[in-house]
């Protein structure tokens, strides 16, 4: 071969070396123990209201302080910590974060949104998210986790949502913590997994899924429409006597739907539930010492 052509594969192969080595130093921030450490952050705060605004100040902290890996690891905490819960103030983390220089993070935040919201059909993450679909016309990878944000924001219709714990957030579900901790693993490297040929690692969130809405039935299993009173969960633990499980409340007629917080009970003593907590289908039966009201 002419000598020339020796120089050049040889300067070909010098470019191809220096482009691996800035290759592995991007990649060196995917799985970070500090980005993994702010998912332990949230999973403390977890559950407690008090907790989750003590870590929402460390996330601010960490946003400020922090270096690349921390920062994208911050929206997906925010995510875990209001999972189906669009709190102001980490809807307006996000919506910043969503513009962010670093594409990760960006994209990070759109997920997050999506998290967030999930269910929902939160007008302001959905004005958000349509906006994002119009600055990131142009990238494709950012775009798609835009239409991914906007699915969750309104799964099932808004009848569908997320959720680690259970029986009026009294219960903890391992499982359905364990899919919403993988998924924002899966979330770090986004270009990798999910914009790669691991895509199917998304369908990990239905294992946290649950019905957002009450549906009762009676012994038949037969839809039985029974009224019912939905208000602001009050915590009764350690009251004495029988102090009021709910406050504010509003009479519907089911099936209705229960947003976060909310809890129902019914309305009369017609009939008697089977469960003790009323959420997701609910099997009713008659009770036998009602006396229906003398109308006058």
């Amino acid at each position: 071969p002419p000598p020339g052509g020796g120089g050049g594969g040889g300067g070909g192969g010098g470019g191809g070396g220096s482009g691996s080595g800035s290759g592995s130093k991007a990649d060196a921030h995917l799985f970070d123990a500090q980005s993994v450490a702010t998912f332990g952050v949230a999973l403390v705060g977890l559950g407690e209201e008090l907790g989750g605004q003590m870590a929402l100040r460390s996330f601010g902290h960490m946003l400020q302080y922090g270096d690349v890996s921390t920062r994208r690891g911050v929206p997906l905490a925010l995510a875990l910590l209001n999972v189906s819960h669009p709190e102001q103030s980490a809807v307006d983390v996000l919506s910043k974060l969503s513009h962010d220089p670093d594409v990760a993070t960006a994209t990070n935040s759109i997920m997050a949104m999506g998290i967030c919201g999930a269910g929902t059909n939160n007008s302001r993450i959905a004005n958000n998210l349509r906006a994002l679909a119009s600055y990131y016309s142009k990238e494709a990878g950012l775009l798609f986790a835009v239409r991914v944000a906007q699915g969750l924001l309104h799964a099932g219709k808004g009848l569908l949502g997320f959720s680690a714990y259970h029986s009026n957030r009294a219960l903890f579900c391992p499982v359905a913590a364990g899919a919403l901790v993988a998924m924002t693993h899966a979330f770090l490297d986004f270009k990798g997994l999910i914009l790669g040929k691991h895509h199917y690692l998304l369908y990990l969130l239905i294992a946290a899924a649950a019905p957002r809405m009450l549906i009762t039935v009676d012994e038949e299993l037969k839809p039985l429409p029974v009224t019912v009173r939905v208000g602001a969960a009050v915590d009764t633990v350690g009251l004495a006597g029988k102090p009021k499980s709910i406050t504010g409340f509003q009479t519907h007629t089911t099936p209705v739907l229960l947003g976060h917080g909310d809890r129902a009970e019914l309305a009369t003593d017609e009939y008697l539930p089977v469960t003790s907590v009323l959420e997701g289908f609910v099997i009713l039966k008659k009770n036998p010492e009602y006396v229906p009201p003398v109308q006058s």
